[in-house]
């Protein structure tokens, strides 16, 4: 069962070459963005214009692999 509700999990390549988990090495992934924001922004509330991230997550281990843009 998908840990991320119905959602099945995915293959996901990085430059052409297809990821595979740094700690299980299992090919597929649930994917996610984050919002990255650190004290100063929160303290401004300011969240909105911190960058984002890609993430997958390894659907065997739940691992997470972060992607900048």
């Amino acid at each position: 069962m998908p840990i991320f509700g119905k959602e099945e999990p995915e293959e996901v390549t990085i430059r052409d070459i297809p990821l595979r988990c740094l700690v299980c090495r299992n090919g597929t992934f649930f994917r996610r963005r984050a919002q990255l924001h650190g004290p100063v922004a929160t303290l401004f509330n300011l969240e909105w214009t911190a960058p984002t991230a890609t993430c997958a997550i390894c659907s065997e281990c739940s691992y997470v692999h972060w992607f900048l843009q």
